[in-house]
């Protein structure tokens, strides 16, 4: 794949860790809420009434959502009732990979602490003849990003600082 070009995003693949899973588990329609937000604070300064600092305070991470169709049986879906219906929440892990045409990793996006938010069934209408998609929105606490160039960078800049390079 020519690397110069922006790359598709339909060919990817979502892996739980510590859950069991079915193949099909890391399988998904459509992936979205890997979004990341600084919250500032206003700060004004004494004497200055023109403007007022603004200063970084934390950062707010997204809601996860996954959709699929529905399958019978899923490690995952397991995961997620047992949350849901029992009250018991255990955080996972799980990596999120933008495929290429070889099925290699093209970037990847590793979120932490996710546990379930929400379940849905899409509506279920005798007058359509569409397949029946389930809706799993997950909180975390938040997500690194990888890429083969980002990697690449860190360690280039982890080298420099060793030997008083700067970039």
């Amino acid at each position: 794949m020519d690397l110069s070009y922006p790359h598709p995003g339909f060919h990817f693949l979502v892996v739980f860790e510590l859950l069991p899973q079915f193949p099909y588990d890391t399988r998904w329609q459509e992936v979205s809420g890997l979004s990341v937000s600084t919250e500032f604070e206003s700060w004004p300064e004494g004497g200055e009434n023109r403007y007022a600092h603004q200063l970084p305070k934390s950062l707010q991470f997204g809601e996860l959502m996954l959709k699929r169709g529905k399958f019978m049986g899923s490690g995952v879906l397991h995961w997620a009732r047992k949350a849901m219906e029992q009250f018991e929440y255990k955080p996972v892990n799980l990596m999120i990979s933008l495929l290429d045409e070889e099925h290699l990793p093209l970037y990847n996006w590793y979120v932490t602490g996710a546990v379930p938010k929400r379940l849905e069934i899409a509506g279920i209408n005798a007058g359509s003849n569409e397949i029946l998609i389930e809706s799993l929105a997950l909180q975390y606490q938040y997500f690194k990003y990888y890429d083969p160039a980002s990697v690449a960078l860190d360690a280039a800049a982890a080298l420099s600082g060793s030997v008083g390079v700067s970039f």
